[in-house]
């Protein structure tokens, strides 16, 4: 009966992903479906052709998929500004490279079922770079960040908050309640709130579903 139940789930979460696809396509972006972070994988390779440079913000879903560790197997320059062994001034620099690389890669914190794409952030970096760039923007984003209406999505976001809180070693509330509570800490990381109402003029943007759960 357990395979009944998961086949269910995942014929559910397919029929899911597809259909934002749908209406992701209507909203200017070149979008795809896939069932799995490997497939993601795949798609994301696609799109990044060999030597390329690749920024990639604080994303835990682009570290899940594994595509950094084959971006650089590929002779791929990647920048990621989350390397421990960064000094204060060599991360704003790498902060920099990954806005002016080629190509974007980052995920999201939520999605509506109509295609609106919404992030919160908190130095500002991931949001600016969504916003604008002349160079490449890809999504990849899983099926459990969809929620039905904006309202739904912005406070879907919010839950990616306390995990990274934790991940930070941070103080705020949340990391104790597992919630976001609209604290006002100093050290508070929601701060900035970007709505993707369909892509941006001028910029090829790729927005790749997957009917796996992925991130926080």
């Amino acid at each position: 009966m357990s395979d009944v139940f998961k086949k269910a789930r995942e014929k559910a979460k397919d029929a899911l992903g597809q259909s934002v696809v749908k209406e992701l396509l209507k909203k200017e972006y070149e979008a795809v479906y896939v069932p799995t972070k490997e497939a993601a994988l795949e798609e994301v390779l696609k799109l990044i052709p060999e030597k390329a440079s690749v920024g990639v913000p604080g994303s835990v879903t682009i570290r899940e998929i594994g595509a950094m560790e084959k971006l650089e197997e590929r002779g791929c320059a990647v920048y990621h500004h989350w390397d421990p062994n960064l000094t204060p001034e060599a991360r704003s620099q790498v902060l920099m490279d990954e806005f002016c690389a080629d190509y974007f890669l980052t995920s999201a914190n939520a999605i509506t079922r109509d295609g609106k794409i919404v992030n919160i952030d908190g130095n500002g970096n991931r949001v600016s770079a969504m916003a604008w760039g002349l160079n490449t923007l890809i999504f990849v984003i899983s099926v459990n960040k969809v929620a039905p209406d904006l309202e739904a999505a912005i406070e879907r976001s919010r839950t990616a908050s306390p995990p990274n809180v934790i991940r930070l070693n941070g103080s705020t509330s949340c990391s104790q309640t597992g919630s976001c509570v609209n604290c006002e800490s100093p050290s508070r990381i929601c701060r900035a709130v970007l709505i993707l109402e369909r892509a941006v003029k001028g910029r090829k943007t790729h927005v790749i579903m997957v009917g796996e759960d992925l991130g926080f």
